[in-house]
């Protein structure tokens, strides 16, 4: 089965771990599919894009489901410690990650990557800033020092 790249700001970080925007309830069905066995969402369930109780459509799917809710506005270092302890209780389980658009994902991921993995700046950056260049906040979270001044961008090379 081929990637479902119709889905919003969808990734392929590994041979088992994707990542993408909010996904619908036939899109979750695409993921179990495809092989996905866990589903973390950091969104929030009172966003609007938020599936209506997507815990249970991620059971009925055979998929196991985790929620950290990650507020857009105050991304914290104990979200990113739960999401560390988590993807390292997985293992090697094929999982899918995904917020609202992809953004808090690729955040977490690059932190991830770099931090926790030691991949060289360069490679670790380089999936989340396909999606953006986080400011503010998010550029205070991931340690950019000269982001923080800055609004949210958009990818390297676009306007």
């Amino acid at each position: 089965m081929s990637d479902p790249n119709h889905i919003h700001n969808w990734q392929r970080l590994d041979e088992r771990t994707t990542t993408s925007g909010q996904p619908s309830e036939a899109e979750l069905a695409e993921l179990a599919a495809m092989g996905a066995r866990h589903v973390i969402d950091l969104a929030l369930h009172s966003h609007a894009r938020a599936l209506p109780d997507e815990a249970a459509s991620v059971a009925a799917l055979g998929m196991t489901y985790t929620h950290i809710p990650v507020a857009f506005d105050q991304p914290s270092e104990a979200d990113f410690e739960r999401f560390c302890a988590v993807l390292g209780a997985l293992g090697d389980a094929p999982l899918h990650v995904h917020c609202i658009l992809n953004f808090r994902v690729s955040a977490f991921f690059y932190r991830y990557r770099r931090d926790l993995l030691g991949w060289d700046e360069r490679q670790a950056r380089a999936a989340m800033e396909a999606l953006w260049q986080p400011g503010g906040v998010w550029a205070a979270f991931i340690g950019d020092t000269d982001g923080i001044a800055l609004p949210h961008r958009p990818p390297r090379g676009e306007p």
